[in-house]
């Protein structure tokens, strides 16, 4: 077996190393926290060592007389053992590659409130990782502080080269079919009255209403409420022929909203119920609205049962009703999808953000910003 003893600031970089040399196929045989002096020799800093080691395919031998062979089985028995006992922790240190825990003690003092204050913000541990990692690489490097104004720079670029590459903003207005999809309570029908008010009020297009709600007569009326204020149309379809009618019915119209049902979408029945009436093959764009008061592994297992559909962009609601936002940037990040739009409250239609990388950033860290400013 070939064996070598790695040293790196976190486990995620001693088993990038680790693989670069041996591959995916490295037995872990040991790995430990250890102390030493960190930046300037003013800091203390705790570094990960691991020793791995890679087992290098045997020719096999044509003939072996007894003695060679009972030792070769005394040695295949001790390697078979070894192995399973790595293979063990090396599945332990897979489970650790996605969601290291974050050490902020291994990080100098100043860079605390900047990741303590991301920590708190719900951002993944692998990011807040990442990103102390890279100021302190940066302070190592240049030998020099970063002032927290300095973090801030440094964070707002981190994030925009992860999220710029993402589609960003509202609806196209090159499709005429706009359906929103989401679970029950994430506030869908209000939502689509935003976005359809503004399409009316500042495009001076001609919008209706197709609602697939039929299981909670309040959300007929609130959206019926809405219409009539927008002096619209609206539909309630039951059945896939209900829903064909109503699309003949608005083909005068510019702009159709599609509120569907809010279900229990963790229940997958629901989203099979929802593709039999609704025509997906339309010239349509389809948006997952979810709520950033839910639990992030809540909104996770949404995003997994509508992966069928070709969801355009995220569409974050009650973003004034919460203080942490990073599970909007963890989500973007893990399914490579941007934001149509946030909202900040219940006002139609002026409660309604339209989303740039720029603003949900700034989102982010406006908290840490005013602190700076006041």
């Amino acid at each position: 077996m070939n064996m070598k003893k790695y040293t790196a600031d976190t486990m995620v970089e001693a088993m990038q190393k680790v693989r670069a040399d041996f591959g995916d196929h490295a037995i872990i045989l040991s790995s430990n926290v250890v102390e030493s002096k960190g930046f300037l020799g003013l800091f203390k800093k705790k570094s990960v060592e691991v020793v791995a080691g890679y087992d290098t395919p045997k020719q096999p031998s044509t003939r072996l007389n007894t003695r060679e062979s009972l030792q070769a089985d005394e040695t295949s028995e001790t390697t078979k053992q070894l192995k399973n006992e790595m293979a063990e922790m090396k599945k332990l240190l897979e489970s650790m590659k996605y969601a290291p825990p974050v050490e902020l003690s291994q990080f100098p003092d100043e860079l605390q409130t900047m990741l303590r204050y991301l920590k708190k913000q719900g951002i993944a541990d692998e990011v807040i990782t990442e990103i102390g990692n890279s100021m302190f690489t940066y302070m190592k490097e240049t030998k020099q502080d970063l002032t927290i104004d300095m973090q801030l720079e440094h964070v707002k670029t981190f994030f925009k080269e992860q999220i710029e590459a993402f589609p960003f903003g509202g609806i196209s207005f090159e499709k005429k079919y706009i359906n929103v999809l989401g679970p029950t309570g994430v506030g869908k029908t209000t939502t689509i009255a935003k976005i359809a008010a503004r399409t009316l009020l500042e495009k001076k297009k001609k919008v209706g209403f197709i609602t697939t709600d039929t299981y909670r007569i309040a959300a007929i009326e609130q959206l019926r409420t809405y219409a009539n204020l927008l002096q619209a149309p609206v539909e309630v379809v039951y059945s896939p022929s209900d829903f064909k009618a109503a699309i003949d019915k608005f083909a005068h119209l510019d702009y159709v909203f599609i509120d569907t049902a809010g279900r229990n979408y963790k229940e997958s029945k629901f989203v099979e119920d929802l593709k039999e009436i609704v025509d997906f093959t339309l010239d349509m764009e389809t948006f997952l609205v979810l709520s950033m008061t839910s639990k992030e592994e809540d909104m996770r297992v949404i995003i997994e049962q509508f992966k069928a559909f070709q969801i355009e962009k995220f569409i974050f609601t009650k973003m004034d009703e919460t203080n942490s936002i990073g599970s909007l940037f963890n989500l973007m990040n893990e399914y490579h999808s941007g934001v149509a739009y946030y909202t900040n409250g219940q006002e139609v239609p002026e409660d309604l953000e339209e989303a740039t990388v720029g603003n949900v950033i700034d989102l982010l860290l406006e908290d840490l910003s005013d602190a700076r400013s006041s």
